[in-house]
C-alpha cells in the first residue's frame, strides 16, 4: 500500500523546501548520503529511526512528514 517512491518525494520536497543538499541532510542526520539518495528515489523505505533522525535534519516534526505522505495516498485513492 505504502509506495516507497511517494515516500521519497514526500521527504525530498520536504528538503528542498529547506534549501538543504543531500549532503547536509544526510551529515545532520548521521545517515550515509547515498542512502538518502535512494530513499529519495524510492528504492529503499526509511525506517522509524531514519524519519526521526531525517525530520530532526530538517527541523520538523516526523508527524508533519507523515502527515503529507498520508495526504498524497489517500489522493491516489
Amino acid at each position: 500500500m505504502l509506495d516507497p517512491k511517494l515516500v521519497g518525494n514526500v521527504i525530498k520536497q520536504f528538503r528542498e523546501k529547506k534549501g538543504l543538499s543531500q549532503e547536509v541532510v544526510s551529515g545532520l542526520a548521521n545517515i550515509g548520503r547515498t542512502h538518502l539518495s535512494a530513499i529519495e528515489r524510492g528504492e529503499r523505505k526509511p525506517t522509524l529511526e531514519t524519519l526521526f533522525r531525517l525530520s530532526d535534519a530538517l527541523s520538523t516534526k516526523p508527524s508533519t512528514i507523515v502527515l503529507q505522505i498520508e495526504n498524497e495516498v489517500y489522493e491516489k485513492l
